[in-house]
């Protein structure tokens, strides 16, 4: 049974855990801490210095320092041994465990005593092969008892988990995004303030691919489709908005026609100043780069993974949907879009409508909050007197389930 926090005259102390982590993790973290803080929640989080720390100093959240590496290794078990002691520390009511790693050592440093909420954020058996994919799978079926709630950014990466045999209490909740931060704004005006495209003729037909320079995000597969997409729209260029371990590997494979553009701090520009996005991935759990482009305004062109169709309105399924690894439709589909602006427009435009609809970050907040009233009960309904914050994290619709490797589903919540 949940403990009723109202009792004890205070609202929930939640430890968010994270590995080192750029990009969507790092933003649906963020989102998710400044719209808890907003509502008087006593937030901390333990996480590697990075610039994910600084941002949540400045939100107001209290920040531990946890030495923790991207991936397992040698170092795991003082890791963990690191992290228990953390938790001794903070005594927080619940832990909320973010991707792969976190949820490795948080739930092997928590084991159950405390309620336990995991989001994979696209799972880890997925990102690797052979045996060490057979050992991460082995893993989270083990460990999906020391999880209290198993949070999915889409109903597909759910049934990836559940047809994995992993079995759990699970909540749904899409990923969603600020719409104040990512919205319209006129291509040529924006393409003029940014400096790696001086020089670029403005109406030369523009693609961007926002996303750590990995092997998930695909850009690989994409410079392969490119060629195909030049012969067809001459004077297209793309822009590799990111950095990663790919890097150098992609600048050689890369033609004049591709620019990269390093990290950024703020990627709505380059959604902004493009007149097509596109993400190749090759597994995700609900990918935040379509979802801000499509409130941006901009038309996408995405792989079928996970969270991919749920993301779409209905109308770019036909046409921006491709399967994963196959350059001959990712070029098909890209260039067939720089050719015909008009149906890029409409397309924009239903894309923010749907956006709005369905993918506001404050939707979210309240379902990431429901979550954990289920499993702690309720807490005094005062606020802290804190000034609103608009905040930018995942989606609308959510199904809470229980799921066994049958398929067999139990509904928890309405």
């Amino acid at each position: 049974m949940p403990t009723d926090l109202s009792s004890r005259g205070r609202r929930p102390r939640v430890l968010h855990l994270t590995q080192p982590v750029d990009g969507g993790v790092a933003r649906v973290v963020t989102d998710l801490v400044g719209a808890q803080l907003a509502d008087g929640l006593d937030v901390t989080a333990a996480c590697p210095d990075s610039a994910l720390t600084s941002q949540l100093r400045s939100l107001g959240a209290q920040v531990r320092h946890w030495r923790a590496t991207r991936s397992p290794g040698a170092a795991l078990a003082r890791e963990v041994r690191q992290l228990a002691r953390l938790i001794d520390e903070v005594r927080p009511d619940l832990v909320h465990a973010h991707s792969a790693k976190a949820g490795l050592a948080g739930r092997l440093a928590v084991r159950g005593r405390i309620p336990t909420v995991f989001q994979p954020h696209a799972w880890s058996f997925e990102a690797v092969g052979g045996g060490t994919a057979a050992l991460a799978l082995r893993w989270e079926r083990w460990a999906a008892r020391w999880a209290a709630r198993v949070v999915c950014v889409s109903e597909a990466e759910r049934a990836t988990g559940a047809h994995a045999g992993i079995t759990g209490r699970w909540t749904v909740i899409p990923n969603g995004i600020d719409p104040e931060r990512f919205r319209p704004a006129p291509a040529d005006a924006v393409r003029a303030a940014l400096a790696p495209l001086a020089g670029l003729r403005a109406q030369a037909p523009l693609a961007v691919c926002v996303g750590r320079l990995c092997r998930q995000k695909g850009q690989d597969v994409l410079l392969r489709a490119w060629d195909t997409v030049v012969r067809r729209v001459p004077d297209a260029r793309l822009v590799l908005v990111g950095d990663g371990p790919e890097r150098d590997r992609l600048r050689a494979a890369a033609p004049a026609s591709v620019l990269f553009a390093g990290a950024v701090s703020d990627a709505s520009h380059w959604y902004q100043a493009a007149d097509l996005v596109v993400l190749p991935s090759r597994w995700e759990g609900m990918a935040l780069a379509p979802l801000e482009a499509m409130a941006c305004g901009r038309p996408v062109v995405v792989t079928d993974v996970d969270g991919a169709r749920e993301s779409l309105p209905p109308a770019f399924t036909d046409r921006c949907l491709v399967p994963p690894e196959d350059p001959g439709a990712l070029a098909a589909a890209v260039g067939a879009l720089l050719l015909d602006p008009t149906l890029r427009a409409s397309l924009g435009d239903r894309g923010r409508r749907h956006v709005l609809s369905l993918h506001d970050v404050r939707h979210t907040a309240r379902a990431v909050t429901d979550v954990y009233r289920d499993l702690l009960g309720t807490w005094p309904d005062t606020t802290e007197a804190r000034p609103h914050r608009t905040v930018g994290g995942a989606g609308a619709d959510r199904a809470t389930q229980r799921a066994e490797p049958s398929e067999h589903r139990e509904s928890i919540h309405s």
